[in-house]
Protein backbone atom coordinates (compact mmCIF):
# COMPACT_ATOMS: atom_id res chain seq x y z
CA UNK A 1 0.00 0.00 0.00
CA UNK A 2 1.18 3.48 -0.62
CA UNK A 3 2.43 5.21 2.38
CA UNK A 4 1.21 9.01 2.15
CA UNK A 5 3.36 10.60 4.87
CA UNK A 6 6.91 9.48 5.83
CA UNK A 7 7.27 8.09 9.23
CA UNK A 8 8.91 11.10 10.79
CA UNK A 9 6.54 13.14 9.50
CA UNK A 10 3.43 11.00 10.70
CA UNK A 11 5.27 10.87 14.22
CA UNK A 12 5.45 14.73 13.83
CA UNK A 13 1.49 15.42 13.50
CA UNK A 14 0.69 12.77 16.16
CA UNK A 15 3.09 14.15 18.39
CA UNK A 16 1.59 17.50 17.98
CA UNK A 17 -1.91 16.56 19.87
CA UNK A 18 -2.92 16.46 23.30
CA UNK A 19 -3.15 13.04 24.35
CA UNK A 20 -7.05 11.37 24.02
CA UNK A 21 -8.90 10.50 26.95
CA UNK A 22 -9.21 7.04 28.86
CA UNK A 23 -12.09 6.15 26.02
CA UNK A 24 -10.15 6.98 22.98
CA UNK A 25 -7.26 4.98 24.11
CA UNK A 26 -9.12 1.96 24.65
CA UNK A 27 -11.15 2.62 21.39
CA UNK A 28 -7.61 2.65 19.45
CA UNK A 29 -6.74 -0.45 20.84
CA UNK A 30 -10.18 -1.94 20.05
CA UNK A 31 -8.83 -0.39 16.69
CA UNK A 32 -5.84 -2.63 15.94
CA UNK A 33 -8.66 -5.26 15.23
CA UNK A 34 -11.06 -2.96 13.64
CA UNK A 35 -10.00 0.23 11.11
CA UNK A 36 -10.48 3.51 12.16
CA UNK A 37 -9.71 6.64 11.03
CA UNK A 38 -6.98 6.80 13.41
CA UNK A 39 -5.93 9.77 16.11
CA UNK A 40 -4.31 12.17 13.50
CA UNK A 41 -7.92 12.46 11.39
CA UNK A 42 -10.20 12.45 14.73
CA UNK A 43 -8.65 15.22 16.05
CA UNK A 44 -8.53 16.99 12.55
CA UNK A 45 -12.37 16.35 12.54
CA UNK A 46 -13.13 17.30 15.67
CA UNK A 47 -11.13 20.73 15.35
CA UNK A 48 -13.15 21.14 12.06
CA UNK A 49 -16.50 20.46 13.59
CA UNK A 50 -15.51 23.27 16.24
CA UNK A 51 -14.34 25.23 13.39
CA UNK A 52 -17.91 25.51 12.03
CA UNK A 53 -19.41 25.87 15.42
CA UNK A 54 -21.19 21.89 14.26
CA UNK A 55 -24.56 21.33 15.81
CA UNK A 56 -25.60 18.33 13.41
CA UNK A 57 -22.97 15.73 12.24
CA UNK A 58 -24.16 12.40 9.97
CA UNK A 59 -21.86 9.87 9.36
CA UNK A 60 -22.20 6.80 6.60
CA UNK A 61 -20.49 4.27 8.66
CA UNK A 62 -19.60 4.70 11.96
CA UNK A 63 -18.47 0.83 13.24
CA UNK A 64 -17.75 0.93 16.73
CA UNK A 65 -18.26 4.90 16.49
CA UNK A 66 -14.44 6.11 16.96
CA UNK A 67 -14.91 9.28 14.50
CA UNK A 68 -18.47 9.72 16.34
CA UNK A 69 -16.71 10.10 19.69
CA UNK A 70 -14.08 12.99 18.70
CA UNK A 71 -17.12 14.86 16.68
CA UNK A 72 -19.29 14.56 19.90
CA UNK A 73 -16.38 16.22 22.29
CA UNK A 74 -17.18 19.94 19.68
CA UNK A 75 -20.37 19.70 19.69
CA UNK A 76 -22.83 21.34 22.09
CA UNK A 77 -24.82 19.78 25.12
CA UNK A 78 -28.04 19.96 22.52
CA UNK A 79 -25.78 18.82 19.25
CA UNK A 80 -26.50 15.52 17.11
CA UNK A 81 -24.49 13.05 15.29
CA UNK A 82 -25.69 10.78 13.63
CA UNK A 83 -24.04 6.96 13.48
CA UNK A 84 -24.60 4.19 11.23
CA UNK A 85 -23.94 1.11 11.05
CA UNK A 86 -25.26 -2.40 10.01
CA UNK A 87 -23.61 -4.18 12.71
CA UNK A 88 -25.51 -4.51 15.75
CA UNK A 89 -22.89 -5.61 17.80
CA UNK A 90 -20.53 -2.49 16.88
CA UNK A 91 -23.49 -0.03 17.04
CA UNK A 92 -24.04 -1.51 21.14
CA UNK A 93 -20.24 -0.71 21.00
CA UNK A 94 -20.53 2.38 20.04
CA UNK A 95 -23.36 3.05 22.53
CA UNK A 96 -21.49 2.26 25.43
CA UNK A 97 -18.19 4.15 24.81
CA UNK A 98 -20.08 7.14 23.78
CA UNK A 99 -22.02 6.74 27.52
CA UNK A 100 -18.70 6.32 29.16
CA UNK A 101 -17.19 9.45 27.54
CA UNK A 102 -20.82 11.33 28.92
CA UNK A 103 -21.85 11.86 24.81
CA UNK A 104 -24.60 9.36 24.39
CA UNK A 105 -26.99 11.94 24.79
CA UNK A 106 -25.76 13.75 21.71
CA UNK A 107 -25.92 10.77 19.06
CA UNK A 108 -28.84 9.13 17.06
CA UNK A 109 -27.96 5.19 17.35
CA UNK A 110 -28.87 3.91 13.79
CA UNK A 111 -28.94 0.55 12.23
CA UNK A 112 -28.77 -0.49 8.75
CA UNK A 113 -27.78 1.14 5.76
CA UNK A 114 -26.68 4.50 5.70
CA UNK A 115 -28.06 5.77 2.38
CA UNK A 116 -31.33 4.92 3.95
CA UNK A 117 -31.20 6.04 6.80
CA UNK A 118 -30.06 9.28 5.57
CA UNK A 119 -33.47 9.95 3.67
CA UNK A 120 -35.07 10.02 6.97
CA UNK A 121 -33.62 12.80 8.33
CA UNK A 122 -33.90 16.42 6.80
CA UNK A 123 -31.23 18.99 6.85
CA UNK A 124 -28.85 21.11 7.72
CA UNK A 125 -26.37 19.05 8.98
CA UNK A 126 -22.96 21.22 9.66
CA UNK A 127 -20.52 18.09 8.98
CA UNK A 128 -20.72 14.73 6.95
CA UNK A 129 -18.41 11.73 7.07
CA UNK A 130 -18.52 9.39 4.52
CA UNK A 131 -16.89 6.50 5.35
CA UNK A 132 -18.81 3.55 4.33
CA UNK A 133 -18.19 1.03 1.26
CA UNK A 134 -16.12 3.12 -1.24
CA UNK A 135 -18.21 2.29 -4.33
CA UNK A 136 -20.72 4.05 -3.11
CA UNK A 137 -19.31 7.43 -1.71
CA UNK A 138 -20.85 8.68 -5.60
CA UNK A 139 -24.32 7.72 -4.32
CA UNK A 140 -23.96 9.06 -0.61
CA UNK A 141 -22.62 12.48 -1.88
CA UNK A 142 -25.63 12.84 -3.89
CA UNK A 143 -27.95 11.89 -1.13
CA UNK A 144 -26.68 14.13 1.59
CA UNK A 145 -25.64 17.03 -1.06
CA UNK A 146 -28.76 19.30 -0.40
CA UNK A 147 -28.97 18.70 3.37
CA UNK A 148 -25.42 20.24 4.22
CA UNK A 149 -25.85 23.87 5.25
CA UNK A 150 -24.10 26.76 3.81
CA UNK A 151 -20.97 27.04 5.41
CA UNK A 152 -20.33 22.96 5.97
CA UNK A 153 -18.10 20.56 5.26
CA UNK A 154 -17.89 17.26 3.74
CA UNK A 155 -14.92 14.75 4.79
CA UNK A 156 -14.46 11.50 2.72
CA UNK A 157 -12.12 9.32 4.27
CA UNK A 158 -9.80 7.16 2.42
CA UNK A 159 -9.13 9.10 -0.63
CA UNK A 160 -5.79 8.27 -0.83
CA UNK A 161 -5.26 4.58 -0.15
CA UNK A 162 -7.20 1.94 2.04
CA UNK A 163 -6.33 -2.33 1.65
CA UNK A 164 -5.86 -2.62 -2.71
CA UNK A 165 -6.90 0.76 -3.50
CA UNK A 166 -5.13 1.69 -6.64
CA UNK A 167 -3.59 4.67 -5.65
CA UNK A 168 -2.11 5.36 -9.47
CA UNK A 169 -5.27 4.76 -10.93
CA UNK A 170 -6.59 7.42 -9.10
CA UNK A 171 -4.85 9.82 -9.45
CA UNK A 172 -4.45 8.99 -13.21
CA UNK A 173 -8.35 9.93 -13.09
CA UNK A 174 -7.92 12.71 -11.31
CA UNK A 175 -5.91 14.06 -13.87
CA UNK A 176 -7.98 13.46 -16.84
CA UNK A 177 -7.14 9.91 -18.06
CA UNK A 178 -9.25 7.29 -18.23
CA UNK A 179 -7.80 3.77 -16.20
CA UNK A 180 -9.09 0.38 -15.95
CA UNK A 181 -10.27 0.63 -12.19
CA UNK A 182 -11.40 -1.64 -9.74
CA UNK A 183 -14.84 -1.21 -8.41
CA UNK A 184 -13.66 0.43 -4.94
CA UNK A 185 -10.98 2.66 -6.46
CA UNK A 186 -13.58 3.57 -9.37
CA UNK A 187 -16.00 4.81 -6.83
CA UNK A 188 -13.19 6.98 -4.70
CA UNK A 189 -12.34 8.43 -8.33
CA UNK A 190 -15.94 9.33 -9.13
CA UNK A 191 -16.66 11.07 -5.76
CA UNK A 192 -13.09 13.48 -5.96
CA UNK A 193 -14.03 13.82 -9.42
CA UNK A 194 -17.69 14.93 -8.66
CA UNK A 195 -17.19 17.09 -5.68
CA UNK A 196 -14.11 18.51 -7.17
CA UNK A 197 -16.35 19.73 -10.56
CA UNK A 198 -19.23 20.71 -8.01
CA UNK A 199 -19.68 24.63 -8.21
CA UNK A 200 -21.08 24.51 -4.82
CA UNK A 201 -18.22 22.75 -2.95
CA UNK A 202 -14.76 23.84 -2.57
CA UNK A 203 -12.35 21.02 -1.86
CA UNK A 204 -8.83 19.94 -0.91
CA UNK A 205 -7.17 16.68 0.02
CA UNK A 206 -5.25 16.45 3.25
CA UNK A 207 -2.82 13.57 3.43
CA UNK A 208 -3.55 12.45 6.76
CA UNK A 209 -4.32 9.01 8.12
CA UNK A 210 -5.01 7.75 4.17
CA UNK A 211 -6.05 10.37 2.90
CA UNK A 212 -9.27 12.92 3.65
CA UNK A 213 -11.05 15.28 1.01
CA UNK A 214 -12.77 18.06 2.95
CA UNK A 215 -15.33 19.74 0.91
CA UNK A 216 -16.57 23.00 1.89
CA UNK A 217 -20.24 23.84 1.05
CA UNK A 218 -20.29 27.69 -0.52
Amino acid sequence: MTEILPESTRRFTRAAIAEPDDVLREMEERGEEFPTVGREVGQFLRLLARMVDARRVFEFGSGFGYSAYWFAGALPEDGQVVLTEHDPDELDEAREYLDRGGFADRAAFEEGDALDTVQGYDGPFDVVLIDHQKRRYPEALAAVRGKVAPGGVVVADNAMVSGAQDFDGILDALEGDAPDLDEESRGIAEYLTTVRDDPEFETSVVPLGEGIAVSYRR
